[in-house]
């Protein structure tokens, strides 16, 4: 595999399943040092021994509550002690609750936006300073959730549409440091998070019916467009959202 990667140090936020995982993995064997960090240490080590036995480098970080100001800003200053540097801030962890409008609870509603909203601020805050003294990227994972929504979707489809007006934001205010800032908006992806939404009966029929690819995605296709992204092959592309999704908003 090419090492589009090389001596880069990426921080990369839910590393211990899913999406996370697999671009530790792939960060890794394009030669960045990867810094990985998730609320379960258990899973997050498992991702680390499965890096360090294809020969790539993580340090596992667990566990970290990236919405945690404190928290988030002890791992980057942790990753910075140690490499000293941040090329890469992977925002790519979340947690959300579907529920219709007229069931959900505020509770709910706030465990939302601060698992899906809240901790892309609060990493990006702590790693900026690091981002602008090494020109870095920041890639936030959004969502086709974000470009519209269905039934249950109040609180995902407001995160992700949030996180993809950040992004725009960050690059804005990026450019005169010459940071990047790219989001990914990934269609529906065989991950355990998505496990019980796509067990759900029906659930597979209606998005296959809807989607120009007759399949959904796998975690190692997106990390494959974020390690993309983050190469300077992708030089030229900030401030937009990149749809990984397999035709579904086009369709």
């Amino acid at each position: 595999m090419q090492q589009r990667l090389a001596g880069k140090v990426a921080l990369i936020t839910g590393t211990a399943s899913g999406m996370g995982r697999a671009a530790a993995v792939r960060f890794a064997a394009e030669g960045a040092i990867v810094e990985g960090c998730d609320l379960d240490v258990a899973a997050n080590c498992e991702t680390a021994s499965m890096v360090a036995a294809a020969g790539g480098v993580m340090h596992a970080s667990g566990p970290v509550d990236v919405a945690d100001d404190e928290a988030c800003q002890r791992w980057v200053d942790s990753a910075v002690a140690r490499h000293g540097r941040v090329d890469v801030l992977y925002n790519n962890a979340s947690a959300c609750v579907f529920a219709p409008i007229d069931v959900m609870t505020r509770e709910q509603w706030d465990f939302t936006i601060r698992n899906e909203v809240t901790l892309v601020f609060v990493a990006t805050k702590a790693a900026w300073p690091h981002l602008c003294a090494s020109k870095g990227l920041i890639l936030n994972t959004a969502s086709v959730a974000g470009h519209g929504g269905g039934p249950g979707g109040i609180g995902h489809s407001a995160t992700k549409a949030a996180v993809i007006a950040m992004t725009h934001v960050m690059a804005a205010e990026g450019a005169p440091h010459e940071v990047r800032a790219v989001s990914i908006s990934p269609g529906v992806v065989e991950t355990p998070g998505s496990a019980e939404q796509l067990a759900m009966p029906g659930a597979m029929d209606g998005l296959l019916a809807v989607s120009l690819v007759k399949r959904v995605a796998q975690p190692d296709e997106i990390a494959a467009v974020a390690a993309f992204l983050a190469s300077g092959e992708a030089a030229f592309i900030t401030g937009t959202d990149v749809r990984v999704d397999g035709g579904l908003v086009n369709h």
